[in-house]
């Protein structure tokens, strides 16, 4: 890759030493690897709270789509944070980008019920065991349907609904698909 005999893609500080591949990708006539320094490529199996990254505040608006999705993946790790969310609310990507960069979470982001049944936003469940509901003075009863789930995108464990007005944090456990 002739780009990896620059400057590292992300970063632009130090000179790119490394040939990332942005996967998955289907599309053969869009150039899908990224050129990385050394820094970069540790950054990236790194759970660091994202100070590194404030790169990809310049890297987001690369031309290159390959560079784009990257930093538009690495930012959604970050986006709790106000840099990030700015970051990601700023730019205007097209859309192939954005579903290629959020490809590397489908797999990873699935939610089942008790039963392994797939749920999905807006799905109704009904909880199979009585829930002490932290944080309020009650109890939700076993057989008690919740409407228009939310799904917790972060954590495949957990989902949010609303129970006597107020939405609360379900566990998938806890719920099978009505």
């Amino acid at each position: 890759m002739e780009r990896c005999q620059g400057m590292c893609e992300l970063c632009t500080k130090l000179p790119a030493t490394n040939e990332y591949t942005v996967s998955p990708r289907s599309d053969e006539s869009i150039e899908y690897q990224v050129a990385l320094c050394d820094m970069c490529m540790d950054q990236l199996d790194a759970n660091e709270d994202g100070n590194y990254w404030r790169c990809l505040e310049g890297s987001i608006w690369n031309p290159e789509p390959s560079v784009q999705a990257l930093s538009y993946r690495l930012l959604q790790k970050f986006k709790s944070q106000d840099w990030a969310n700015d970051t990601i609310n700023s730019v205007e990507l097209d859309d192939n980008t954005i579903q290629w960069a959020m490809s590397a979470y489908e797999i990873a982001s699935v939610h089942k019920d008790a039963y392994g049944n797939l749920l999905e936003n807006g799905d109704n469940v009904v909880l199979i065991q009585v829930l002490n509901v932290k944080g309020a003075n009650f109890m939700a009863a076993k057989g008690t349907i919740v409407k228009k789930i939310k799904l917790v995108e972060q954590n495949t464990d957990q989902i949010e609904g609303k129970i006597n007005d107020q939405t609360i944090v379900i566990l998938t456990k806890f719920v099978k698909k009505a």
